[in-house]
């Protein structure tokens, strides 16, 4: 019975490619997000303070985005994590959503409480900070966008970032259909269709981050395929014990046992596993343990 371990070219953590990036959006982020606080409570508008409010979930999500790049990269003193840091993006991935979920709530309730009621609002306030807040998100936007494929963390900020675009267009719409039809009502609808969006962005987000720290398969990779390939190599006889997830962003990592037959090769056969899983599936971070018939091998888990 023998044993391998193989990776082919480290990519690293993929959020900490984009960390500058990261650093850049936050602080635009942050700026605009005190001048829209202020501008919403002085205008009185509940689309304003809606998108106000994403936006300072924006700034949590960059915060905890950016943080976690810094954590995962960090090198582990107590021997303890394993698996090293890699996990932070995927919590702060999580953190985005539930602060997603909390101020999509909070628009909701507020824009039923708002209902019946005809406060003044003050348009030109609203378009100003609008088209300014669009500026700013559609910067940030072009900051994240190659990140948001490779990183959850990144991800979860670009998609704050966009949801928080959309308030900002939802605001200018709202405050020109104000001035054209004399009517509040329209400062309710576009809260609540940011709400809406930003709810529908958080579950999709939250699903993603949840299949992780499931340790799913990585959507991109179909275990039976793998498993198939790896008994048709030479000398194979057996697979058993496959198991496939993704540690972190741009990190997926994989075991297996391969049973062979006595006279195989077994620095061959873990060659050509290695390439099986990385060159045809992207899993850079292999175990594979070797068994013959003759050992016995070992009892499969079943999982």
């Amino acid at each position: 019975m023998g044993a391998g371990h193989a990776h082919g070219r480290p990519s690293g953590h993929a959020g900490a490619r984009y960390r500058a990036r990261l650093a850049t959006a936050f602080v635009l982020t942050a700026a605009f997000f005190v001048v829209e606080l202020v501008a919403g409570l002085v205008s009185g508008s509940l689309a304003l303070l809606s998108d106000a409010g994403h936006m300072g979930a924006d700034v949590v999500a960059l915060g905890a985005a950016l943080l976690a790049t810094i954590i995962a990269a960090r090198p582990d003193g107590t021997g303890r994590r394993t698996f090293g840091r890699y996990r932070g993006e995927i919590f702060a991935s999580g953190l985005a959503v539930l602060i997603m979920l909390s101020m999509g709530g909070y628009v909701l309730v507020e824009a039923v409480s708002r209902l019946g009621s005809d406060a003044p609002v003050a348009t030109g306030t609203m378009l100003l900070v609008g088209v300014l807040g669009l500026v700013i998100n559609v910067v940030s936007l072009l900051l994240l966008r190659s990140g948001s494929t490779e990183s959850l963390a990144v991800r979860g900020a670009y998609l704050e970032v966009l949801a928080d675009a959309a308030g900002s267009v939802g605001v200018i719409a709202a405050a020109l259909l104000m001035r054209v039809t004399g009517s509040t009502v329209w400062d309710l609808v576009v809260a609540v269709a940011i709400a809406v969006f930003v709810v529908i962005r958080a579950v999709a987000l939250g699903r993603q981050v949840l299949a992780v720290l499931a340790q799913h398969a990585p959507a991109d990779v179909d275990p039976g395929a793998v498993e198939a390939q790896l008994g048709e190599l030479r000398g194979v006889e057996e697979v058993h014990d496959l198991h496939l997830w993704t540690l972190t962003s741009g990190m997926d990592v994989g075991t297996v046992h391969l049973v062979v037959d006595p006279g195989a090769d077994h620095a061959e056969v873990l060659g050509d596993a290695r390439r099986v899983l990385l060159e045809g599936h992207g899993v850079e971070h292999v175990t594979v343990q070797i068994e013959t018939a003759r050992t016995g091998g070992c009892h499969e888990l079943g999982w």
